[in-house]
């Protein structure tokens, strides 16, 4: 299992990822879940992925090849980022297909290799966006509303965003939000796990942005979540009690 997220605001975005993959509990690997495609001063791509790692790994290694090629449509003679996403489904869903069908010739059995994606960015003169790649190929944007989009394990990761995550906040607070999530993640599903790779990118800069990798043993991943574990605790231990009249009155017996 994965989990991945990716945050808007008004000064940037922010992307988060685990690197654990597994098929089965004694086949665990880890892989890189976040790709920067393209970052060359006129526009910065980003791709977060989640599901199948063949089908992932086969659109990420085309959206290379095209840009290698200079393919009719590649990632740098798009002109919005709905595009991109567009191009990123139509791959997904070729990639899908051809292993679907291959193993469906080979085993005689209901394979579906499918696979999401979020893919972020900028290109000059348009703001940042992030959007959210399904496996049948379409898409969404993030909104006003919902400034973040999930793909994996989602779940456990959510209540942090949905409390925090809001257009004026900052990058770091919202980097601390998306790493917090993680954790909270890691903490409830072993299939999701370090390293932790963070990148915060700052609107307008088109650039690799600032990017941050914490494995198992990294100091800093370890202080956050001791502080955020301390903060909930104390967070609960002060919340007011329950009115009298709601506890049922219990007569403890001696013996």
């Amino acid at each position: 299992m994965t989990y991945c997220a990716a945050i808007t605001l008004n000064r940037g975005l922010i992307f988060v990822s685990d690197s654990r993959t597994n098929a089965g509990v004694d086949q665990i690997s880890t892989y890189s879940k976040m790709h920067t495609l393209i970052a060359d001063g006129e526009r910065m791509i980003t791709l977060l992925s989640s599901g199948n790692l063949a089908t992932s790994q086969a659109v990420v290694r085309q959206l290379r090849r095209d840009l290698e090629t200079g393919n009719a449509c590649n990632l740098k003679t798009v002109q919005h980022l709905a595009e991109v996403a567009e191009y990123v489904g139509e791959l997904s869903v070729e990639r899908r297909l051809k292993h679907r069908n291959a193993a469906d010739a080979k085993f005689e059995t209901r394979f579906d290799p499918e696979a999401c994606f979020i893919v972020g960015g900028q290109i000059a003169g348009r703001e940042p966006q992030i959007f959210l790649v399904y496996p049948e190929g379409n898409h969404i944007r993030a909104s006003a509303e919902t400034p973040y989009l999930q793909i994996g394990e989602v779940k456990y990761g959510k209540p942090i965003l949905d409390r925090i995550i809001c257009d004026n906040l900052s990058l770091e607070d919202a980097a601390l939000c998306a790493l917090v999530s993680m954790d909270s993640t890691v903490r409830s599903n072993v299939t999701v796990g370090p390293p932790i790779e963070l990148l915060i990118y700052a609107t307008d800069s088109l650039n690799e942005g600032s990017r941050l990798l914490l494995a198992e043993d990294d100091p800093y991943l370890y202080a956050l979540r001791k502080g955020w574990q301390s903060g909930l605790q104390k967070a609960f231990a002060s919340l007011p009690r329950l009115p009298g009249s709601a506890m049922p009155h219990v007569r403890l017996v001696d013996g």
